[in-house]
């Protein structure tokens, strides 16, 4: 069950950074794509970082979103060179 709430919230996460983030974008599917990989990024960077945003699942959003928003950011930094 733990992969399906992975996928949901990354999911979400990276259609919300795909918004924020205004530019040519990478289309629905890949920003879904790149907020569940912005999710598994976000919280290997928190948990170096020994920031924690509790267990619930708004928690996970928020890690998963600001990954995706980095990962977003460095894959525009990748495709302009």
């Amino acid at each position: 069950m733990s992969w399906l709430w992975t996928i949901i919230i990354g999911g979400i996460a990276g259609w919300l950074a795909g918004k924020v983030m205004r530019g040519e974008g990478f289309g629905v599917i890949i920003d879904i794509i790149v907020g569940i990989v912005g999710g598994w990024l976000g919280g290997w960077l928190f948990g170096v970082l020994g920031l924690h945003w509790g267990d619930g699942k708004l928690g996970a959003l928020i890690v998963a979103f600001i990954g995706a928003v980095i990962l977003i950011w460095l894959l525009r930094l990748i495709k302009r060179g």
